[in-house]
């Protein structure tokens, strides 16, 4: 149902996308790299947060982490991962194919301005397996994204983990 709802997405919002499927796991920023043939920094991955009162998506580019301070000045508080359980309920989306497509819930989308070092970059579709190549301004607007600094870039020749 997943994939289906982010297939449904596309084809009403941005009919020139289409999804990669590469029936191999996409599940981590590596694996999707290694499946996409991609540096895995530009895997867009999407993190399921409770900041404060508020549910939100927050989308970033593979290597980067989430910063506790950037996240407080931006968003108004410290954030917490949410369990894949509520993930899957809010997002329709099982964990390791959540994108801000197709939700279940509608949920606020922020984009994190690391997106913008790359001419496109990969968030999943859905599922463990599927994939879509966007823009990052394409992607913000699709989603309605706001743009937001919170993240950190590991340091040069560092460890992407």
């Amino acid at each position: 149902m997943s994939l289906e709802s982010v297939q449904s997405f596309l084809a009403r919002s941005a009919p020139e996308l289409a999804i990669i499927d590469q029936g191999a796991s996409t599940a981590t920023v590596a694996e999707a790299a290694m499946a996409l043939g991609v540096e895995p920094a530009r895997i867009a991955k999407t993190l399921s947060l409770k900041v404060g009162d508020e549910t939100l998506l927050v989308v970033a580019r593979g290597d980067a982490r989430l910063d506790n301070r950037k996240t407080r000045d931006a968003l108004g508080g410290k954030p917490r991962m949410l369990d894949a359980d509520t993930v899957m309920a809010l997002t329709g989306h099982p964990v390791g194919g959540v994108c801000p497509f197709g939700l279940a819930t509608p949920l606020p989308v922020y984009c994190d301005i690391s997106l913008r070092a790359f001419t496109s970059v990969f968030p999943a579709a859905g599922s463990r397996t599927a994939s879509v190549e966007v823009t990052p301004d394409r992607l913000a607007e699709i989603t309605n994204a706001q743009w937001v600094d919170v993240c950190t870039l590991p340091p040069v020749g560092g460890d992407a983990g």
